[in-house]
């Protein structure tokens, strides 16, 4: 069923510019590829929080660094081949001087300071003004590929497609490894997978690390689709919907990620077509009550792994 499930979003996908082209419901097309950056932020954070368990609120903040770092480096002249890895490479750095130095603490205390770290970044953002700025943000040239210069939404939608499914299939592949087989004894109980000879600490920073490279990549992605980045982009509240989407999905579900993303990102343009421009203030509400009811009626999540399904089952 999962496999037809998954299938048959794949189709839908490809399909749906081709339906909706020409016609009142074209802005669909930019709402999917919108929703597929928050299915590569959210695949990205489940390397973290739905595999080992570390409690992230500060995701967004590689975002913005592979964001300005694309952009900056396109208005620099670079080819999107040497840029777009290169906002890969800034986002794995700096996420890996961060998980060296704060990846001891447990819980809240990892929460609280990865949340500190994103606010930092977003103010540090805003006020080099000499390199990103600051408020007033960075214009960024179009994305040339292949000799084609892609300013339609249809491009980036199809583009955005490409790295989900890439994304999906190396997320799987780790997910049934020993690697992942390891993170997950670490998720479940970091103590006893230390004295069962798991290099916790080393395996703790590769999912960290691991997670940096989805978000710098969508960060980039983002810079040459809107040709226009700024810091308010880039706020908490991006980092807690990223969360949302993992937990209402699956925490370790691939495919719960993907739908966790449709739901939430999705809603409010379903809400701002189908209600009123009004009701996108209220979306957090919305996303508020779904969490609760998630909670208390399904805590392994609307799509989970098998594995997260018997644990809790057992529990």
């Amino acid at each position: 069923m999962r496999r037809w499930a998954g299938a048959a979003l794949i189709v839908s996908a490809a399909l749906l510019p081709w339906l909706v082209r020409g016609g009142e419901l074209e802005h669909l097309v930019r709402a999917g590829g919108i929703v597929g950056l928050y299915m590569i932020l959210g695949i990205g954070l489940n390397f973290t929080l739905g595999y080992v368990g570390l409690f992230d609120l500060g995701y967004v903040a590689f975002y913005g660094v592979g964001a300005y770092t694309a952009a900056l480096c396109a208005r620099g002249g670079l080819s999107p081949w040497l840029a777009i890895p290169l906002a890969v490479a800034a986002a794995v750095l700096i996420r890996s001087l961060l998980g060296v130095t704060i990846l001891r603490l447990r819980g809240d205390y990892l929460a609280v300071v990865t949340m500190g770290f994103g606010e930092i970044t977003r103010l540090a953002i805003n006020n080099l003004d000499t390199i990103t700025n600051g408020p007033k943000g960075l214009q960024v040239p179009p994305l040339r590929l292949f000799g084609l210069v892609m300013t339609e939404n249809v491009y980036f939608y199809y583009l955005i497609m490409a790295v989900i499914l890439l994304s999906v299939a190396a997320s799987r592949r780790m997910e049934h490894s020993r690697i992942g087989r390891a993170w997950v004894a670490i998720r479940e109980d970091e103590t006893a997978a230390a004295l069962s000879g798991i290099a916790v600490g080393p395996l703790k920073l590769l999912a960290f690390v691991l997670s940096a490279v989805f978000a710098g990549l969508a960060g980039a992605l983002f810079a040459y689709w809107e040709q226009f980045v700024t810091p308010e982009s880039f706020v908490f509240w991006e980092s807690i919907l990223v969360v949302s989407i993992v937990v209402l999905g699956g925490m370790g579900s691939v495919g719960g990620v993907l739908l966790g993303a449709l739901i939430l990102s999705g809603c409010p343009v379903l809400m701002q077509a189908v209600l009123s421009p009004q009701w996108i203030n209220y979306r957090y509400l919305f996303f508020g009550l779904i969490l609760v009811l998630v909670t208390l009626f399904r805590p392994q999540g609307l799509w989970p792994s098998k594995r997260r399904e018997a644990e809790l089952s057992d529990a």
